[in-house]
Protein backbone atom coordinates (compact mmCIF):
# COMPACT_ATOMS: atom_id res chain seq x y z
CA UNK A 1 0.00 0.00 0.00
CA UNK A 2 3.20 2.09 0.27
CA UNK A 3 4.86 4.68 -2.44
CA UNK A 4 1.37 4.97 -4.30
CA UNK A 5 0.31 8.86 -3.80
CA UNK A 6 1.69 11.77 -4.86
CA UNK A 7 4.32 13.50 -2.14
CA UNK A 8 1.97 16.27 -2.08
CA UNK A 9 -1.05 14.09 -1.12
CA UNK A 10 -2.19 14.60 2.31
CA UNK A 11 -4.13 11.62 4.14
CA UNK A 12 -7.49 13.45 3.72
CA UNK A 13 -7.36 14.22 -0.25
CA UNK A 14 -10.09 13.02 -1.96
CA UNK A 15 -12.33 11.52 1.07
CA UNK A 16 -15.91 12.33 1.80
CA UNK A 17 -15.80 10.75 5.36
CA UNK A 18 -13.59 10.45 8.22
CA UNK A 19 -14.79 7.92 10.41
CA UNK A 20 -13.16 7.92 13.82
CA UNK A 21 -12.43 5.56 16.94
CA UNK A 22 -12.62 7.26 20.08
CA UNK A 23 -10.86 5.64 23.06
CA UNK A 24 -7.15 6.41 22.21
CA UNK A 25 -7.85 8.32 18.98
CA UNK A 26 -10.23 11.23 20.16
CA UNK A 27 -10.09 10.68 24.21
CA UNK A 28 -8.37 8.71 26.89
CA UNK A 29 -11.15 8.35 29.72
CA UNK A 30 -13.06 11.96 30.32
CA UNK A 31 -9.82 13.63 28.46
CA UNK A 32 -9.26 14.64 24.86
CA UNK A 33 -6.24 13.83 23.51
CA UNK A 34 -3.80 16.25 22.47
CA UNK A 35 -4.62 18.08 19.25
CA UNK A 36 -7.38 16.10 18.32
CA UNK A 37 -10.58 18.05 19.22
CA UNK A 38 -8.86 21.09 16.55
CA UNK A 39 -7.62 18.92 13.76
CA UNK A 40 -11.54 16.99 13.95
CA UNK A 41 -13.17 20.05 14.03
CA UNK A 42 -10.75 21.47 11.13
CA UNK A 43 -12.04 17.91 9.25
CA UNK A 44 -15.54 18.65 9.63
CA UNK A 45 -15.52 22.25 7.71
CA UNK A 46 -14.97 20.21 4.63
CA UNK A 47 -16.37 16.35 4.99
CA UNK A 48 -18.42 14.17 7.12
CA UNK A 49 -17.40 13.05 10.31
CA UNK A 50 -18.44 10.50 11.88
CA UNK A 51 -17.40 8.16 15.04
CA UNK A 52 -17.21 4.68 15.22
CA UNK A 53 -16.93 2.88 18.49
CA UNK A 54 -16.83 -0.59 20.32
CA UNK A 55 -18.14 0.54 23.47
CA UNK A 56 -21.50 -0.99 24.52
CA UNK A 57 -21.61 0.56 27.54
CA UNK A 58 -22.99 4.35 26.66
CA UNK A 59 -25.97 5.13 23.74
CA UNK A 60 -25.16 7.16 21.25
CA UNK A 61 -26.43 10.08 22.59
CA UNK A 62 -24.41 9.78 25.97
CA UNK A 63 -21.33 9.70 23.59
CA UNK A 64 -21.95 12.43 21.51
CA UNK A 65 -23.04 14.55 24.92
CA UNK A 66 -19.10 13.64 25.92
CA UNK A 67 -17.42 14.55 22.76
CA UNK A 68 -19.60 18.15 22.71
CA UNK A 69 -17.96 18.11 26.27
CA UNK A 70 -14.67 18.35 24.64
CA UNK A 71 -15.50 20.98 22.06
CA UNK A 72 -16.17 18.95 19.18
CA UNK A 73 -19.45 19.62 16.86
CA UNK A 74 -21.18 16.78 17.03
CA UNK A 75 -25.00 15.08 17.59
CA UNK A 76 -25.92 11.56 18.45
CA UNK A 77 -26.33 10.65 14.26
CA UNK A 78 -22.47 11.40 13.97
CA UNK A 79 -22.45 8.18 16.37
CA UNK A 80 -21.97 4.41 15.01
CA UNK A 81 -21.96 1.97 17.94
CA UNK A 82 -21.23 -1.77 18.35
CA UNK A 83 -24.80 -2.05 20.14
CA UNK A 84 -26.21 -0.65 16.38
CA UNK A 85 -24.10 -3.25 14.83
CA UNK A 86 -24.98 -5.86 17.04
CA UNK A 87 -29.01 -5.34 17.14
CA UNK A 88 -28.75 -5.31 13.15
CA UNK A 89 -26.76 -8.59 13.03
CA UNK A 90 -29.48 -10.40 15.77
CA UNK A 91 -32.46 -9.36 13.59
CA UNK A 92 -31.12 -11.65 11.06
CA UNK A 93 -31.26 -14.51 13.56
CA UNK A 94 -34.60 -14.08 15.85
CA UNK A 95 -38.11 -13.20 15.05
CA UNK A 96 -39.71 -10.07 15.69
CA UNK A 97 -40.14 -8.87 18.85
CA UNK A 98 -37.83 -11.87 20.60
CA UNK A 99 -37.27 -12.14 24.13
CA UNK A 100 -33.52 -11.28 24.69
CA UNK A 101 -30.97 -11.76 27.59
CA UNK A 102 -29.22 -8.79 27.09
CA UNK A 103 -25.51 -8.49 29.09
CA UNK A 104 -24.18 -5.02 29.29
CA UNK A 105 -25.22 -1.21 29.71
CA UNK A 106 -27.29 1.47 28.86
CA UNK A 107 -26.03 1.66 25.19
CA UNK A 108 -26.68 -1.96 24.48
CA UNK A 109 -30.13 -2.44 26.58
CA UNK A 110 -32.29 0.41 24.19
CA UNK A 111 -30.67 -0.33 21.16
CA UNK A 112 -32.10 -3.90 21.71
CA UNK A 113 -35.34 -2.17 22.85
CA UNK A 114 -35.67 0.32 20.09
CA UNK A 115 -35.45 -2.70 17.52
CA UNK A 116 -38.84 -3.73 19.12
CA UNK A 117 -37.15 -6.65 21.15
CA UNK A 118 -37.80 -7.32 25.09
CA UNK A 119 -35.54 -7.26 27.42
CA UNK A 120 -34.65 -9.36 30.16
CA UNK A 121 -31.55 -9.95 32.46
CA UNK A 122 -32.43 -13.65 33.33
CA UNK A 123 -32.37 -17.45 31.70
CA UNK A 124 -35.04 -17.99 33.58
CA UNK A 125 -37.07 -16.08 30.89
CA UNK A 126 -36.58 -18.30 28.31
CA UNK A 127 -35.16 -15.81 26.25
CA UNK A 128 -34.69 -16.00 22.18
CA UNK A 129 -31.29 -15.38 22.38
CA UNK A 130 -28.10 -13.83 24.54
CA UNK A 131 -26.76 -10.13 23.17
CA UNK A 132 -23.33 -9.47 25.24
CA UNK A 133 -20.98 -5.72 25.47
CA UNK A 134 -19.49 -4.64 27.85
CA UNK A 135 -20.16 -2.35 30.63
CA UNK A 136 -18.11 -1.74 33.69
CA UNK A 137 -20.68 -3.48 36.19
CA UNK A 138 -20.68 -6.51 34.13
CA UNK A 139 -19.57 -9.34 36.42
CA UNK A 140 -19.97 -13.19 37.43
CA UNK A 141 -23.62 -12.98 38.04
CA UNK A 142 -24.17 -11.89 34.90
CA UNK A 143 -21.89 -13.94 32.77
CA UNK A 144 -23.32 -16.68 34.54
CA UNK A 145 -27.01 -15.84 33.58
CA UNK A 146 -25.39 -15.81 29.77
CA UNK A 147 -24.23 -19.00 29.81
CA UNK A 148 -27.30 -21.26 31.64
CA UNK A 149 -29.16 -19.22 28.40
CA UNK A 150 -26.63 -20.83 25.85
CA UNK A 151 -26.39 -24.21 26.77
CA UNK A 152 -30.02 -23.71 25.16
CA UNK A 153 -28.51 -23.81 22.21
CA UNK A 154 -30.24 -20.49 21.28
CA UNK A 155 -28.36 -17.52 18.89
CA UNK A 156 -25.46 -15.69 20.82
CA UNK A 157 -24.01 -12.50 19.78
CA UNK A 158 -21.21 -10.14 20.70
CA UNK A 159 -21.08 -6.40 19.98
CA UNK A 160 -17.20 -6.70 19.81
CA UNK A 161 -13.87 -8.48 20.49
CA UNK A 162 -11.95 -5.80 21.90
CA UNK A 163 -9.52 -7.89 24.69
CA UNK A 164 -8.91 -4.07 26.49
CA UNK A 165 -9.68 -0.53 26.67
CA UNK A 166 -7.15 2.51 27.36
CA UNK A 167 -8.84 4.22 30.20
CA UNK A 168 -7.48 7.20 32.41
CA UNK A 169 -5.49 4.99 34.99
CA UNK A 170 -4.41 2.21 31.96
CA UNK A 171 -4.84 -0.56 30.18
CA UNK A 172 -8.31 -2.69 31.30
CA UNK A 173 -10.20 -5.57 29.87
CA UNK A 174 -12.13 -5.06 27.24
CA UNK A 175 -15.14 -7.07 25.74
CA UNK A 176 -13.44 -10.16 24.26
CA UNK A 177 -12.09 -10.32 27.59
CA UNK A 178 -15.81 -10.84 28.94
CA UNK A 179 -16.87 -13.18 25.76
CA UNK A 180 -13.83 -15.16 26.23
CA UNK A 181 -15.39 -16.11 29.77
CA UNK A 182 -18.61 -17.31 28.32
CA UNK A 183 -16.88 -18.77 25.61
CA UNK A 184 -14.83 -21.35 27.50
CA UNK A 185 -17.99 -21.91 29.80
CA UNK A 186 -19.94 -23.23 26.77
CA UNK A 187 -18.28 -24.35 24.03
CA UNK A 188 -18.91 -22.15 21.68
CA UNK A 189 -18.25 -18.76 20.07
CA UNK A 190 -20.81 -15.75 19.18
CA UNK A 191 -21.31 -14.22 15.82
CA UNK A 192 -19.41 -10.60 16.49
CA UNK A 193 -21.29 -7.54 15.35
CA UNK A 194 -18.43 -4.53 16.10
CA UNK A 195 -14.95 -3.99 14.91
CA UNK A 196 -13.17 -5.54 13.29
CA UNK A 197 -15.90 -7.27 11.44
CA UNK A 198 -17.27 -5.63 8.58
CA UNK A 199 -21.04 -4.62 9.80
CA UNK A 200 -20.28 -1.53 11.62
CA UNK A 201 -18.60 -0.34 8.74
CA UNK A 202 -21.37 -1.03 6.25
CA UNK A 203 -23.67 0.93 8.86
CA UNK A 204 -21.62 3.76 8.89
CA UNK A 205 -20.92 4.07 5.47
CA UNK A 206 -24.72 3.84 4.54
CA UNK A 207 -25.52 6.27 6.98
CA UNK A 208 -22.79 8.88 6.28
CA UNK A 209 -23.19 8.25 2.39
CA UNK A 210 -19.48 7.77 2.63
CA UNK A 211 -17.77 5.94 -0.87
CA UNK A 212 -14.19 7.36 -0.07
CA UNK A 213 -14.03 7.43 3.76
CA UNK A 214 -10.77 7.10 5.92
CA UNK A 215 -10.60 5.05 8.95
CA UNK A 216 -8.95 6.37 12.00
CA UNK A 217 -7.71 4.52 15.03
CA UNK A 218 -5.32 3.22 17.12
CA UNK A 219 -5.78 -0.49 17.10
CA UNK A 220 -4.63 -3.29 14.30
CA UNK A 221 -6.63 -5.71 15.55
CA UNK A 222 -9.93 -4.12 15.73
CA UNK A 223 -9.89 -0.46 13.20
CA UNK A 224 -7.28 -1.59 10.80
CA UNK A 225 -8.34 -5.02 10.51
CA UNK A 226 -12.16 -3.68 9.78
CA UNK A 227 -11.35 -1.11 7.57
CA UNK A 228 -9.48 -3.25 5.46
CA UNK A 229 -11.99 -5.85 5.49
CA UNK A 230 -14.37 -3.37 4.28
CA UNK A 231 -12.17 -1.82 1.33
CA UNK A 232 -11.85 1.15 3.06
CA UNK A 233 -8.32 2.73 3.34
CA UNK A 234 -7.52 3.24 6.81
CA UNK A 235 -4.89 5.10 9.40
CA UNK A 236 -3.51 4.01 12.77
CA UNK A 237 -2.49 7.09 15.00
CA UNK A 238 0.20 6.48 17.52
CA UNK A 239 -2.02 7.98 20.59
CA UNK A 240 -3.42 4.99 21.71
CA UNK A 241 -2.70 0.99 22.28
CA UNK A 242 -0.47 -0.02 19.19
CA UNK A 243 2.88 1.49 18.84
CA UNK A 244 6.06 0.94 16.54
CA UNK A 245 6.71 -2.61 17.52
CA UNK A 246 2.99 -3.17 16.52
CA UNK A 247 3.42 -1.70 13.63
CA UNK A 248 6.52 -4.11 12.06
CA UNK A 249 5.01 -6.58 13.36
CA UNK A 250 1.47 -6.49 12.09
CA UNK A 251 0.10 -9.07 9.82
CA UNK A 252 -1.22 -8.58 6.17
CA UNK A 253 -4.47 -7.92 7.02
CA UNK A 254 -4.12 -5.31 9.32
CA UNK A 255 -1.60 -3.17 7.71
CA UNK A 256 -2.33 0.24 7.72
CA UNK A 257 -2.55 2.66 4.25
CA UNK A 258 -1.13 5.62 6.68
CA UNK A 259 0.64 5.61 9.82
CA UNK A 260 0.69 8.78 12.24
CA UNK A 261 1.82 10.41 15.05
CA UNK A 262 -1.53 12.42 15.81
CA UNK A 263 -4.61 14.05 13.92
CA UNK A 264 -2.84 17.05 12.90
CA UNK A 265 -0.77 14.72 10.55
CA UNK A 266 -3.86 14.07 8.50
CA UNK A 267 -3.84 17.90 6.86
CA UNK A 268 0.22 17.48 6.17
CA UNK A 269 1.47 16.27 2.99
CA UNK A 270 1.76 11.88 3.67
CA UNK A 271 5.51 11.26 2.43
CA UNK A 272 6.37 9.15 -0.24
CA UNK A 273 7.94 5.65 -0.09
CA UNK A 274 10.24 5.41 -2.81
CA UNK A 275 11.52 1.34 -2.90
CA UNK A 276 14.55 -0.36 -5.33
CA UNK A 277 16.39 -3.83 -5.66
CA UNK A 278 19.85 -4.26 -6.63
CA UNK A 279 21.56 -6.94 -8.73
CA UNK A 280 22.44 -7.97 -5.79
CA UNK A 281 18.95 -8.46 -4.33
CA UNK A 282 19.44 -5.72 -1.45
CA UNK A 283 16.17 -3.67 -0.98
CA UNK A 284 16.61 0.13 -0.09
CA UNK A 285 13.42 1.76 1.29
CA UNK A 286 13.40 5.53 1.67
CA UNK A 287 10.79 7.66 3.21
CA UNK A 288 12.06 11.29 3.86
CA UNK A 289 15.32 11.45 5.08
CA UNK A 290 14.88 7.58 6.27
CA UNK A 291 16.61 4.61 4.53
CA UNK A 292 16.54 1.25 5.86
CA UNK A 293 18.34 -1.84 3.53
CA UNK A 294 17.27 -5.18 4.09
CA UNK A 295 18.45 -8.92 2.24
CA UNK A 296 16.79 -11.97 3.11
CA UNK A 297 16.07 -11.90 6.96
CA UNK A 298 19.00 -8.87 7.54
CA UNK A 299 17.25 -5.42 8.15
CA UNK A 300 19.51 -2.47 8.48
CA UNK A 301 19.53 1.51 8.70
CA UNK A 302 21.69 2.91 6.31
CA UNK A 303 20.00 6.49 7.26
CA UNK A 304 17.76 7.30 10.52
CA UNK A 305 16.99 10.96 8.77
CA UNK A 306 15.20 13.12 10.95
CA UNK A 307 12.01 11.89 12.07
CA UNK A 308 11.36 8.59 13.61
CA UNK A 309 8.25 7.98 12.00
CA UNK A 310 9.27 7.81 8.93
CA UNK A 311 12.28 5.52 9.71
CA UNK A 312 9.37 3.06 10.91
CA UNK A 313 7.03 3.83 7.87
CA UNK A 314 10.49 2.85 5.82
CA UNK A 315 10.85 -0.16 8.10
CA UNK A 316 7.35 -1.40 7.84
CA UNK A 317 7.57 -1.17 4.41
CA UNK A 318 10.79 -3.22 3.71
CA UNK A 319 9.46 -6.44 6.42
CA UNK A 320 5.74 -6.52 4.35
CA UNK A 321 7.79 -6.63 1.41
CA UNK A 322 10.11 -9.56 2.18
CA UNK A 323 6.90 -11.82 3.16
CA UNK A 324 8.80 -12.59 6.59
CA UNK A 325 7.29 -12.25 10.07
CA UNK A 326 9.45 -9.99 12.12
CA UNK A 327 10.57 -12.79 14.63
CA UNK A 328 12.49 -14.03 11.70
CA UNK A 329 14.24 -11.12 10.82
CA UNK A 330 16.83 -9.91 12.00
CA UNK A 331 16.54 -6.07 12.96
CA UNK A 332 19.11 -2.89 13.25
CA UNK A 333 19.64 -2.39 16.60
CA UNK A 334 19.23 1.20 15.92
CA UNK A 335 16.02 0.34 14.82
CA UNK A 336 14.95 -2.00 18.14
CA UNK A 337 15.65 1.10 20.57
CA UNK A 338 12.71 2.78 18.55
CA UNK A 339 10.51 0.29 19.84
Amino acid sequence: MFGKRAAAATPLTGRDALLLDLDGVVYKGENAIPHAVESINRAGETLRVGYITNNASRTDASVAEHLSSLGLRVTAADVVTSPQAAVRVLATLVEPGARILVVGGDGLVSEVENAGFVVTRSAEDAPDAVIQGFAPHVGWVHLAEASFALHTGIPWVATNTDWTIPVARGIAPGNGTLVSAVHLAVGRLPVFAGKPEKAIFDVASERFGAERALVVGDRLDTDILGGNRAEIDTALVLTGIDQPKQVLAAAPNMRPTYIIDDLRALFRPYPETRESVDAEGVRSVEVGAAVVRMKGHVLRVARAGDDQLDLIRAASTAVYASGLQIYGIDVDPELLALL
